[in-house]
């Protein structure tokens, strides 16, 4: 048989996708589907890689090992294309009222919004573009704040200085020097650590990954 032709192509994928969501019983899978249909952007291959994945997935679970799945109201910093948040909304373990993802590029609201269609209408996602240095985290009031973009942040003590005492905090940081806008990556977990000292601390860890490992802490501020 011959190669197939693009169209044939994209018809196999989403067939592919349509049989898993069935067998999943994934609203998400749909969701990633109609998304991919809608924004072919190569970034959003990027969001949804398997490094990506892993590491998003190692937080969910831990997550929920150090909070039981009782999250409240959640602000995901560098949400980008809101995949973080879809993990966390699709998994039955927790208990969100809302999560408020957050990223610096408004291109992001679109995708992010189409990505989590199934959790849109009943607002319990919602998209903010707003710089996380500029945010006031005082009247916000959130329950849990995740920061998976440490390693972008230029002055991530400053912005630490921002987030009210108390408040549980789950952050990412990894040692993928020479990326264009990793600006405070570590070279490890005891480094990390250091830059954003908690009160209480639930979880630290790291996870090798191809080319780089990624650090975690959990805790509260």
């Amino acid at each position: 048989m011959g190669r197939l032709s693009t169209p044939d192509l994209e018809h196999m994928y989403s067939d592919i996708l349509k049989g898993l969501s069935v067998h999943f019983d994934s609203l998400l899978i749909t969701d990633i589907l109609e998304t991919a249909r809608r924004f072919p952007r190569l970034q959003l291959g990027y969001a949804l890689n398997r490094n990506q994945m892993t590491s998003k997935t190692w937080l969910v679970d831990s997550l929920y090992q150090t909070s039981q799945g009782r999250l409240g109201r959640v602000c995901v910093l560098g949400g980008w294309y809101g995949v973080l948040g879809a993990l966390l909304l699709h998994d039955h373990r927790f208990d969100i009222e809302r999560i408020e993802s957050v990223d610096i590029d408004p291109s992001c609201e679109e995708v992010a919004l189409s990505l989590n269609r199934s959790h849109v209408d009943d607002g319990r996602f919602v998209f903010r573009f707003a710089d996380m240095h500029e945010i006031d985290y005082v009247p916000a009031d959130y329950d849990l704040i995740v920061n998976t973009s440490c390693e972008h942040l230029g002055d991530l003590p400053a912005w630490y200085a921002k987030v009210p005492e108390g408040t549980l905090l789950v952050m990412q940081s990894n040692n993928y020097f020479g990326i264009e806008g990793h600006v405070n990556c570590v070279n490890s977990l005891a480094e990390f650590k250091a830059q954003v000292p908690l009160a209480e601390e639930l979880f630290a860890g790291e996870l090798a990954l191809k080319k780089y490992t990624r650090y975690m802490v959990i805790g509260r501020r």
